[in-house]
């Protein structure tokens, strides 16, 4: 039995993902499943999943949380909510869950994020603390050289 290479998304799967895609972006604090974007999208959750990882270089979650991540550090940037309420403002029903999330996309905890942030975008504009403050994943951080002793 051979098994055919994932082919590139067609036409038709290119713009059910990019309304998915933009179905994400407008409503990443609902509660989102791969299950309800993919019949939103009238197709099975294992197709979604591989054409959107083919199309857009990430799972149909690993963009939702990205998406959700952004939008918490905007929110814990501003300071006045606490850690847990930014978690659950973002769609997220787990603080445990978010705060790995977070901490795996940004480098350090929400509270950490929270005390360091405030002050640095204090008086920036926020669609430059927006594009200064955007997370990196770890496969595009730059690799830091060793140091030598």
């Amino acid at each position: 039995m051979t098994s055919k290479p994932a082919s590139a998304p067609s036409l038709r799967d290119l713009a059910r993902l990019r309304r998915v895609r933009d179905r994400i972006d407008r409503e990443y604090a609902q509660p989102l499943d791969v299950e309800a974007l993919a019949r939103g999208a009238h197709m099975s959750a294992g197709h979604l999943s591989r054409q959107f990882k083919l199309a857009y270089g990430e799972s149909p979650y690993a963009y939702l949380m990205t998406r959700r991540i952004e939008r918490a550090m905007a929110l814990l940037r501003r300071g006045d909510l606490s850690v847990t309420d930014v978690c659950f403002t973002v769609g997220c029903a787990s603080l445990g869950t978010f705060t790995t999330r977070f901490t795996e996309l940004v480098g350090m905890s929400p509270g950490a994020y929270r005390r360091q942030e405030a002050q640095a975008t204090a008086g920036m504009p926020s669609c430059l603390a927006r594009q200064v403050t955007r997370p990196i994943r770890n496969r595009e951080a730059p690799a830091r050289e060793p140091e030598l002793d």
